[in-house]
């Protein structure tokens, strides 16, 4: 009976052994003094990711010595191991430090005392007056590009000089038409749709590139020749304009296996 005893032992600690080394589904909660969500969760050992929801909180699949990576703008990115604790509650409280940017101190114009009277005579010139201080309605949305100038001029269906032609219910300037025949309309409305994408990928770039190849590994001289790959997507627009950084992960996930298998067969 007491040499049964050892070999028990070893039984359980085999099981433990077993179940430690088992992947598992982590609950974790990240504390901060800052806003807790869209904190990027990146488990850089398994190659999964997840963000955080409002209350910080969060859930990813792990293992023992898995290293998971805390990473936001706001914050001070943070790595962990996976310890036994972890994984034996299956859980993890995280706290991140603000990121905090100090710049130089920069006087600019003159240099006020509180003194109001004094402080009149030392500001020089008047107000700016905008268009609403003169009753004129005026746009303050995102100025147009030069190509969506172009492309607004060039299929604009409002009379133009060189006279127009009428029908369809209203006016269709001459211009409009022979811009729509000679297919300039149709080349302006590519290079508008060629410079959103581009605008585009390169927001989601500088937002989200160095949390995505530490999961996702690429050699530094591929990385932007994967940016273009992604942005040539015809679903590109749909998929990341306006979406939040956990579906736009998930859509560079996709690309990027595309991207390896297209690299891989252009080798074979």
């Amino acid at each position: 009976m007491l040499k049964l005893q050892p070999i028990i032992f070893i039984f359980t600690l085999l099981c433990f052994q077993i179940n430690f080394s088992q992947s598992v589904n982590i609950k974790g909660k990240v504390d901060s003094a800052v806003d807790v969500e869209n904190i990027h969760v990146i488990n850089k050992t398994a190659q999964v990711f997840t963000i955080t929801n409002s209350k910080g909180e969060f859930e990813i699949s792990a293992s023992l010595n898995d290293v998971i990576v805390f990473s936001s703008i706001q914050q001070i990115s943070k790595s962990i191991v996976v310890d036994k604790n972890m994984i034996l509650f299956k859980a993890i409280r995280v706290v991140l430090e603000e990121q905090i940017t100090e710049l130089d101190e920069v006087i600019v114009g003159k240099v006020l005392t509180g003194n109001l009277l004094s402080d009149i005579k030392n500001v020089e010139g008047d107000a700016p007056i905008n268009f609403f201080d003169v009753g004129i309605p005026g746009y303050t949305g995102k100025p147009a590009t030069q190509s969506e100038r172009r492309l607004s001029e060039a299929s604009s269906f409002n009379p133009k000089s060189g006279g127009s032609l009428g029908g369809f219910g209203g006016s269709v300037s001459a211009t409009a038409l022979i811009n729509a025949i000679t297919g300039r309309t149709k080349m302006l409305r590519n290079r508008v749709d060629l410079e959103s994408r581009e605008e585009l990928m390169l927001s989601i770039k500088g937002r989200l590139a160095k949390d995505f190849f530490i999961s996702n590994p690429l050699a530094e001289d591929l990385k932007m020749d994967f940016w273009f790959f992604c942005s040539d997507d015809e679903n590109f627009i749909k998929y990341c304009k306006g979406q939040t950084d956990f579906n736009i992960l998930i859509f560079l996930r996709k690309k990027y296996r595309e991207y390896i298998e297209n690299r891989n067969l252009s080798t074979d």
